[in-house]
């Protein structure tokens, strides 16, 4: 339990060693949403090797889509735009949260996005 206490407070200290670097890439804002109150790092999958591309800054409200709270439909076309980020994190991330609404404006914004094909395949079944 130790040893798995230990690895993961070590990658918490990596990630947050980047905020720095977050916080400038992402102006101090939201990455999905703009937003610029709690903005802490958010990790996406969960790879060994972890760089700055796994990670974006999130609002709570954000942090909490990312995490499985179910969104209304006005919150998730907020993070549309980050659909055409060039950072995984960012726009992955986002895609996976928009594809809980079944509306055709969300199957749209993914297909017209730029992520990852295997990712469109996946989230657009």
């Amino acid at each position: 339990m130790a040893k798995g206490y230990q690895s993961n407070r070590e990658r918490q200290e990596m990630i947050a060693a980047m905020g720095k670097a977050l916080a400038k890439r992402a102006k101090f804002a939201c990455e999905w949403c703009e937003g610029k109150e709690d903005l802490r790092p958010w990790e996406y999958g969960n790879r060994a090797e972890l760089t700055e591309e796994d990670v974006a800054l999130l609002c709570g409200n954000c942090r909490q889509l990312a995490d499985g709270k179910k969104g209304e439909d006005h919150e998730l076309r907020i993070i549309r735009n980050a659909l055409w980020s060039p950072i995984p994190a960012v726009a992955e991330g986002a895609a996976r949260v928009i594809a809980q609404s079944r509306d055709s404006w969300a199957r749209e914004a993914i297909e017209d996005s730029m992520i990852d094909e295997k990712v469109k395949e996946e989230l657009l079944r």
